[in-house]
């Protein structure tokens, strides 16, 4: 009757918080801002297409399903009321109305707290059958809005019903699989749902997900003018292509700081839970690291700037408090903690002094890899770089000037030194970022030429490398790449296999983003900026990369390749096309051995019981891609879920390969990890196909540029 009390009354508290939320009005000055945005958009645009009819019909469906991308929380009914703005944006827009950005959000806020509501008062009664042949629907972004509220009401019951299920499950699976000692060592321990949110195992199923939902539109539901803002003119400039952007002051500044990879602040990862700010990572050696007396777990409910008033920030939006936390290096924030070892004890005051944080989770990283074969050891260096980035507000030769060529240039000095026989560049999950990164980065590999042609309204420009000058590694090379590789990371990966200089290796072909995009201001800086497309690039064989991407030579699929995503399938992506070609000539002949590569690499991998186990994961993926429903029939589902368990293991390299991770005191960071992992399959015939190229291709070094070729006749 305890527990049964205490989620009654958690449910009620949601029920009084999903209520209580408050309208959201735009600022004064927004309606400027949409004029501004109104005028450039058809102006700069690569498309010239004058925002009309079309485009407000594009951007009515984006910010729909922006809100309501699964189809649940809106009725059919609703939809019919906001049809009237269909085509009226682009009228409203120039004259700087943006009320209906406003007012279907409201109108989703009141929608979502209905659901929720009616979500937890089930959740709270606990009462669930699941022997009836029922299923849950897990993909809706194809399903029609429901026509009733008791149509609504009865997705809701079942998606409640799929997630207790789930849990129920889940634990008893775990206690299938694991021995007494880890099944008492994990019950003290948080695990994670679908969708990442924290499963405390001392809750019921039930109080987990009251826990969740309240959290969940707490975020969703916070009072924040500014994001409605920013979600209202992203829907408008995502209707003239998906890179287009709108970016409130807010979001560019994170914009800046993920390009930078530094910020002023503490040095925590931080979640809400609870109402609390949850410390979830401590990033080494910040102020929070070096002061030593916060730890992972401990939760922040008051903070402090500098002299000022302890506010309390509970139930706050998470977003507002951690600008709080954030400010100029040198300052002062104190922060009220509730540790995680007396969670239900006395709070303490921690002082600490912000200081530039280190994105290092985003910085290139690498290693030197050892391949023995027959007793003889070959050495190949291994380059992860995550994304293409530079510091933005700083030249070369500033202090904390940030560069990734620069830190990739780093890595090949040390390699060079050790005498590495080749490199695997590793561009796998690869967004892109600065384009003139990817060029000085394929400035490391040749000696000079054509890297890139970059066509805007008006002239295509080509992008080249001086000739005049020495590559910084000549040894041969291999490109990994997947699905997710995009942008900057086609730019080098299709020029290094145009010039014959690498071999690519991975998924069937990269992502297939082809354009450009600049940042422009729209004023004052309370306006905002606007990310925009303005030209597109092509490869200096005359391809566009946009929509096609870049092919691999080698096929090494990884769990992307079967799955419906790229750049062909987002809303509203620009179409392929091709230019001229340049005249260029390869620089090397890499390519040539690709025949007898594939071959020794397929040979290879057929014994390989762990690629082959990979390849059957490829297919589940693609098949766990197109479920669209899951059964909640007990004994069904369970069979589902142990099915899937199984495959993940495989992938994954068993539980007691998860289990040392887990345990690891030295791992590196979290966007690292897997890249690092000696027990990568992928990574590791990459390994064996360039120590195949360095056995084929004799050890030899990329041929010197004709100038150093006409210098060494002269005896220069």
């Amino acid at each position: 009757m305890k527990t049964r009390f205490a989620v009654l009354l958690t449910a009620a508290s949601l029920l009084m918080t999903a209520a209580a939320y408050a309208k959201v009005e735009p600022q004064r000055h927004y309606s400027e801002i949409a004029k501004r945005l109104a005028a450039m958009l058809p102006r700069y645009h690569v498309l010239q297409q004058p925002l009309n009819n079309e485009i407000s019909q594009r951007a009515w469906t984006n910010i729909v399903t922006y809100y309501d991308f699964d189809h649940s929380v809106f009725l059919e009914s609703d939809l019919e009321k906001l049809a009237q703005h269909e085509k009226t944006i682009d009228d409203e827009l120039k004259r700087g109305d943006v009320s209906f950005g406003y007012d279907i959000y409201n109108l989703y806020c009141a929608r979502l707290a209905e659901r929720i509501d009616f979500a937890t008062n089930l959740l709270a009664k606990g009462e669930w059958n699941f022997s009836d042949d029922e299923t849950y629907r897990v993909k809706r972004k194809d399903a029609p809005w429901p026509k009733t509220k008791e149509e609504a009401e009865d997705h809701w019951r079942r998606r409640m019903e799929n997630e207790v299920l789930v849990q129920k499950i889940a634990r008893e699976l775990d206690a299938e699989d694991a021995s007494k000692e880890v099944a008492e060592e994990s019950s003290k321990e948080l695990t994670e749902d679908e969708d990442g949110v924290e499963i405390d195992p001392k809750l019921t199923p039930e109080q987990n997900l009251i826990k969740k939902y309240k959290q969940y539109i707490t975020v969703l539901t916070e009072p924040d003018e500014e994001n409605v803002m920013q979600q209202y003119m992203s829907a408008v400039t995502r209707a003239y292509d998906p890179h287009t952007d709108y970016f409130s002051p807010t979001s560019k500044e994170d914009f800046d700081m993920e390009m930078n990879l530094s910020l002023f602040g503490i040095g925590a990862v931080l979640s809400m839970d609870e109402g609390a700010l949850k410390i979830t990572e401590i990033v080494p050696g910040t102020p929070i690291d070096l002061d030593g007396r916060i730890k992972e777990g401990d939760k922040i409910v008051g903070v402090q700037q500098g002299d000022g008033e302890m506010e309390d920030i509970m139930w706050q939006p998470i977003k507002k408090t951690i600008r709080k936390i954030r400010g100029e290096k040198g300052t002062k924030v104190t922060l009220e903690i509730q540790p995680r070892s007396d969670p239900n004890g006395p709070t303490r005051r921690v002082e600490l002094i912000r200081d530039k944080i280190k994105l290092e989770d985003q910085a290139t990283t690498g290693k030197v890899h050892t391949v023995i074969r027959d007793g003889v050891e070959t050495k190949i260096g291994y380059i992860y770089l995550p994304s293409f980035y530079e510091t933005m507000d700083k030249r070369p030769g500033d202090p904390d000037y940030r560069s990734c060529a620069n830190d990739v240039a780093t890595y090949i000095a040390e390699f060079n030194a050790q005498d590495v026989a080749g490199l695997v560049l590793d561009l796998r999950d690869n967004g892109g970022g600065s384009l003139k990164e990817a060029v000085l980065l394929s400035a490391l590999f040749v000696h000079g030429g054509p890297v890139v042609q970059i066509r805007d309204l008006r002239v295509v420009q080509p992008l080249t490398i001086p000739v005049n000058r020495q590559a910084a590694f000549r040894k041969p090379m291999v490109v990994l790449v997947n699905h997710a590789s995009a942008s900057a990371s086609e730019i080098v990966a299709g020029h290094l296999r145009d010039t014959g200089r690498a071999i690519i290796l991975g998924d069937h072909t990269t992502h297939g983003k082809g354009t450009v995009q600049s940042v422009m201001g729209l004023g004052p800086e309370q306006y905002g900026s606007m990310k925009i497309t303005t030209a597109r690039f092509y490869r200096i064989n005359g391809r566009s990369t946009q929509g096609k991407g870049v092919a691999s030579d080698i096929l090494l699929p990884s769990l992307l390749d079967e799955l419906d995503i790229g750049e062909d399938k987002l809303t509203y992506s620009l179409p392929f096309s091709k230019i001229r070609k340049l005249d260029y000539a390869p620089c090397w002949n890499m390519t040539n051995y690709i025949p007898a590569l594939a071959q020794h690499s397929a040979e290879r991998l057929a014994a390989n019981e762990r690629y082959q186990n990979h390849l059957k994961n490829v297919g589940r993926m693609k098949e766990l891609s197109e479920r669209e429903d899951v059964p909640l029939e007990y004994e069904a589902r369970k069979a589902m879920m142990r099915e899937d368990r199984a495959a993940s293991d495989l992938e994954n390299g068993g539980k007691e390969k998860a289990k040392d991770d887990k345990n690891d005191k030295n791992k590196p960071s979290r966007l690292h990890r897997n890249r690092l992992r000696d027990d990568d399959v992928i990574l590791n015939e990459s390994y064996e196909i360039l120590t195949d190229l360095v056995e084929m291709n004799g050890d030899a070094e990329l041929p010197p540029s004709r100038i150093d070729w006409f210098n060494a006749i002269l005896g220069l």
